[in-house]
């Protein structure tokens, strides 16, 4: 084992915390009171390599390890969740699902210009009663020969009005369950295909979230991803490497927490002393920063598994259960260790408590990951 990190793994998170402070940060809690997507932000991401990371250079992307990729999504999620899930969707879902699974012609048209910045993409599984059952697809894929017909709803699409190039679950034969399920491309200007009002969310709220309605949307059939009925296959493998990037990004949110409260604890002083000199808050702050460690290191560990070709299933589950749990506990405590002032946006922990709770929803609830866990122990 060796817990040193590379010079160029140094260089990528400081580079990621340069630009989450001096570009991320002024304006992070007006973005989210007015739901604001961050589109200049994202677009010096682009440009800085930050959407295509992992993706070979000779697609446009940066060629670096996952570990590189998480060191950066937990500076990046200190300061801007809203930011980062766009970061994560681009890199961990849309790029990696197109390089490992698609064609040529596939990654030439469509993860070319995803990986440098130009466009994002959105991942699409998500379906009014197909959340965590998404064997449960009910948008269709009626095979029509050299093109599909596509009609369904999604739900809770991150990126859904911003991106150019969306990654759509589709059931194609019902009679064959999840083994009828096909992944399709789909371009936003495609005729039938219509973006939903953006929802008012909780926490993440400069991220864009939408719901997508297909009517009749004609899909060729080169479109398709891998074989016919390799859809759910490919979303599950996809989102296999997805939940470490959610991993780091609730590490992300916790760590930045933490260091704000850190701060604030040896400037507020009660009874006399910094608060932080009180016992009460000194052990809080204690056990903050050993959650926080052991996320850092299960994420860490997944991401070793993921460049070195190991199953990544279980330790990649494993990070996002711990992570989101104790982002949600650990921001909970930031707010309590700030007092009133907790609660108040402009001292940033109460928008991080808030962000903290999606990380427990999305690519996988708290509740599915003890499933993938729990099976991949009883093999």
């Amino acid at each position: 084992m060796d817990f040193t990190l590379t010079e160029e793994q140094i260089m990528i998170r400081d580079a990621a915390r340069d630009f989450a402070r001096n570009e991320l940060l002024p304006g992070v809690i007006e973005r989210d009171e007015k739901q604001e997507f961050p589109h200049e932000q994202i677009r010096k991401m682009g440009e800085l390599g930050f959407l295509g990371m992992m993706t070979d250079p000779k697609y446009g992307g940066g060629g670096m390890d996952t570990v590189s990729y998480v060191l950066a999504m937990e500076e990046i999620s200190k300061i801007d969740a809203s930011a980062s899930v766009v970061m994560s969707v681009n890199n961990s879902l849309v790029c990696w699902g197109l390089e490992t699974f698609g064609t040529e012609e596939q990654k030439q048209k469509y993860l070319v210009p995803l990986a440098m910045g130009e466009i994002i993409g959105a991942f699409c599984l998500s379906e009014p009663e197909a959340g965590s059952d998404a064997t449960s697809q009910k948008t269709t894929a009626i095979d029509k020969g050299d093109h599909y017909i596509v009609n369904g709803t999604k739900n809770w699409i991150t990126n859904g009005g911003t991106a150019s190039v969306y990654l759509v679950i589709c059931q194609t034969d019902v009679e064959k369950g999840h083994k009828g399920i096909n992944a399709l491309i789909i371009e936003k200007d495609t005729e039938g295909f219509v973006v939903g009002p953006k929802e008012n969310k909780l926490g993440i709220r400069g991220s864009d979230t939408h719901s997508l309605m297909f009517n009749n949307v004609k899909v060729p059939k080169e479109n398709r991803i891998g074989e016919d009925g390799f859809g759910f296959k490919f979303a599950m493998k996809t989102l296999a490497g997805g939940r470490i990037g959610i991993a780091a990004q609730a590490l992300g949110i916790a760590s930045g927490a933490y260091e704000l409260a850190l701060q604030y604890s040896k400037e507020r002083k009660a009874f006399g002393k910094e608060i932080s000199k009180h016992q009460a808050i000194a052990f809080k702050l204690a056990d903050m920063a050993t959650e926080i460690e052991v996320a850092r290191l299960l994420c860490l560990k997944a991401a070793c598994d993921k460049d070195e070709h190991n199953n990544y299933d279980q330790s990649g589950a494993m990070a996002k259960l711990y992570a989101a749990e104790m982002a949600m506990r650990n921001t909970v405590e930031a707010v309590q260790i700030h007092g009133g002032y907790g609660f108040v946006k402009e001292y940033h922990v109460e928008r991080l408590m808030r962000d903290a709770k999606i990380t427990q929803i999305y690519e996988g609830t708290s509740e599915i990951q003890k499933i993938v866990i729990s099976r991949a122990l009883l093999k």
